[in-house]
């Protein structure tokens, strides 16, 4: 099927966080997936990407879902709740039971829609065994989704790969490079679109450090990331309070070949 505009909506994930540019701004594998689409439509297709980093579903749901409906895109795709189940008191069935209208709403007008089962990120952090079940009730909560509104559902949660801690940048959060390319061959698989699979590489496992080389790690990390992400969360701010949409229209996108 031949798409001819896309239009992204979520977080850092789809934002595209850690996979940098040499400007210093962020490609991801919303922004691959849109290359590769581009080549098999032609110079008509048109790109748009909604997301900005910290958004709590909420905020996705309240500030990106009119703006890309009113694109009238042909291909859609919601990833948000990552940054909610990361907060304590989070209710992955009531974020579930906000999604499902967006998404039949989003179907309604007969566009195709992406949705996620998160890669296993709890595993990268502390506190994994508080985080893990809700993550995995999320994920159940997409699925049930996908299959009540014929959606294409990617499922990282069941890709192994993503254990690799190669695969996400050294905030543990969002994913490397290699890390967002997997995700866009995933996504190109499902929408059954060619792509080589040098995307699908991932680096070597390393080798796992030694207990007070891995604990040292974890203190530096808690100082780098996890304090001032605690910092963020006492004065109610948040890393995207400052961004914009980094493709807020529809626009043409270099098209890539394969690899």
């Amino acid at each position: 099927m031949g798409w001819r505009s896309f239009v992204a909506m979520g977080d850092s994930f789809t934002e595209g966080m850690d996979d940098a540019y040499p400007d210093g701004t962020y490609r991801g594998w919303a922004d691959l997936v849109a290359a590769r689409l581009a080549l098999e439509t032609g110079p008509d297709f048109g790109y748009a990407n909604l997301a900005i980093r910290g958004r709590l579903l909420d905020q996705v749901v309240k500030e990106q879902v009119e703006p890309a409906l009113a694109m009238r895109p042909d291909l859609v795709s919601f990833a948000a709740g990552g940054n909610d189940v990361l907060r304590r008191k989070a209710d992955p069935v009531a974020l579930i039971e906000r999604v499902d209208p967006v998404i039949g709403r989003i179907r309604a007008t007969g566009a195709d829609v992406i949705l996620f089962r998160f890669a296993d990120v709890a595993a990268m952090l502390p506190g994994q065994r508080l985080v893990a079940p809700r993550v995995a009730a999320l994920n159940d909560g997409v699925r049930r989704l996908a299959d009540k509104h014929g959606a294409y559902l990617i499922d990282l949660h069941g890709d192994e790969t993503f254990h690799n801690p190669l695969m996400w940048s050294t905030d543990r959060l969002h994913l490397s490079g290699a890390g967002h390319r997997r995700v866009a061959a995933h996504v190109l698989a499902a929408l059954g679109v060619q792509v080589d699979d040098g995307w699908l590489l991932a680096p070597p496992m390393p080798a796992p450090a030694p207990w007070l080389s891995a604990r040292g790690a974890d203190l530096r990390w808690a100082g780098q990331y996890l304090a001032p992400w605690l910092k963020r969360r006492l004065t109610g701010a948040s890393s995207g309070d400052l961004v914009t949409a980094k493709r807020p229209s529809l626009a043409p996108v270099q098209a890539v070949e394969k690899g």
